[in-house]
């Protein structure tokens, strides 16, 4: 690997390794800090993208070029961008901005032609939220003629509010996937239309403009008329638009019943403490601690006593996140959600014992003990984790009134993703088709396994 001055820069900020277990004070902020610094190293090492001969912006992937697509780069820079904010580490700003910028799309919307065949409306909302973050952190702004954070948000956000893809089909929703060719197309889901709900309550706060909370309002309330939220705020993952969405999939998933929280609870804010929005992330808060908590530590129900994709092995460190920054828009559930995290943490903190630092990270927080398999995900959740100790003394997420500086776009988003042209097919092209038709049908299917949910 030929190294930059930006490498080098990174090596001599390299925190110092320590071998053995992580250890961390959890009462102790400076504590928290250390131990956060050497997660975020470890976890920043599963990153090429600011090598040569490697895509700025990604994580190793899509299979079978590495086990992680396209949206988990989105959500590891939130992951970051976070890490910065609660600790003021500015180590990893700079590939943090340049790779956030590198993957903005032709258009400007978190779209790019490249991934295609796996972007999903909740692929591209997980960029637009840490774009949304970046705004609400007061993350170093872009210059000139650059994309912005907040324009960027609101250009993910105008594109799936476009009745093109918030179509009539059961009642109201988005789909899971922006392309019909793409399997799922069929399939309404919680998280698609929860990361709608997401940004568009931020954006309301952000903003002030009135727009975004009718939209959030009208997506949360569609969310429960079709059954994907019940009475005991149990929250499914979705239902398919030939069944009018009634075949409810019960899969519960703690990223699902986490955004919906965190969006309620900036709703909450947004309307100066509303009975309606209180009662909402009440619900959601005790449902969680039902189904995602025991013995106090977070827990995936749908896979952990089986096998979870990488996908899944990532969620436990969204849910910290937005859990976290509940408690700033929200506080009425400071005292309640900041147990949880804490317990949550120790849990997660006691079975870094692992790789050859032995400090590295599993993925079963309940058993106390390394279960054998690292990866990115499993280091971006705890270093989610420890950084929602922080938030008390964090600052809160900012608006467009109280110091945020990110420049907005209320149009953005104009000229929607599209897919790929392909050129005239030769007579050349269709004597070599047999040969690798095999070869394509293989690579196809590999690169949809991701969507096994349906």
């Amino acid at each position: 690997m030929q190294l930059t001055t930006r490498h080098l820069h990174l090596l001599w900020l390299t925190p110092t390794v320590v071998l053995g277990a992580l250890e961390v004070d959890l009462d102790s902020p400076d504590s928290i800090k250390a131990a956060a610094k050497l997660v975020a190293y470890d976890l920043m090492k599963y990153y090429h993208g600011n090598e040569s001969g490697h895509v700025p912006g990604i994580l190793p992937g899509p299979p079978p070029d590495g086990d992680y697509y396209w949206w988990q780069g989105g959500a590891l820079w939130g992951t970051m961008i976070d890490y910065w904010h609660y600790t003021g580490d500015e180590t990893y700003n700079d590939v943090t901005f340049d790779a956030m910028q590198f993957q903005v799309g032709e258009h400007r919307d978190y779209a790019p032609r490249n991934w295609t065949l796996s972007l999903g409306n909740d692929d591209q909302s997980f960029w637009g939220m840490s774009a949304m973050l970046a705004a609400e952190n007061k993350f170093r702004d872009p210059t000139g003629d650059d994309p912005q954070w907040l324009a960027l948000a609101q250009a993910v956000w105008n594109q799936q509010a476009d009745p093109d893809r918030h179509d009539d089909e059961c009642g109201g929703g988005l789909r899971w996937q922006i392309f019909p060719t793409n399997r799922g197309y069929d399939y309404k889901n919680t998280i698609a239309n929860g990361c709608f709900f997401n940004m568009g309550a931020r954006l309301a706060r952000y903003t002030h403009d009135e727009k975004y909370a009718k939209m959030a309002t009208e997506t949360f309330d569609w969310i429960k008329a079709v059954g994907y939220i019940d009475d005991d705020w149990n929250v499914f993952d979705g239902g398919h638009v030939p069944f009018n969405c009634t075949d409810v999939n019960r899969q519960q998933y703690s990223y699902n019943a986490a955004i919906l929280l965190s969006g309620a609870a900036y709703m909450y804010d947004y309307t100066n403490g509303s009975k309606e929005w209180e009662d909402r992330v009440t619900g959601l808060l005790d449902g969680m601690e039902r189904v995602f908590f025991v013995n106090e530590t977070l827990y995936e129900p749908t896979c952990e006593a089986g096998a979870c994709s990488t996908d899944m092995i990532s969620f436990k460190g969204y849910v910290h996140r937005w859990l976290a920054v509940s408690t700033q828009v929200a506080p009425f559930t400071r005292d309640r959600i900041t147990a949880l995290l804490k317990s949550s943490t120790r849990h997660a903190v006691n079975q870094c014992t692992g790789g050859d630092n032995g400090r590295q990270c599993g993925f079963h927080w309940t058993s106390g003990v390394f279960d054998g398999k690292t990866g990115a995900g499993q280091q971006m959740n705890v270093l989610g984790a420890l950084s929602s100790l922080l938030v008390l003394d964090a600052d809160v997420p900012a608006t467009n009134m109280t110091g945020g500086t990110s420049q907005g776009d209320p149009d953005a988003g104009a000229t929607g993703p599209t897919l790929p042209e392909l050129p005239p097919i030769t007579t050349g092209d269709r004597a070599g088709a047999g040969v690798v038709t095999t070869f394509i049908l293989g690579s196809s299917i590999a690169g949809l396994l991701w969507m096994a949910l349906d």
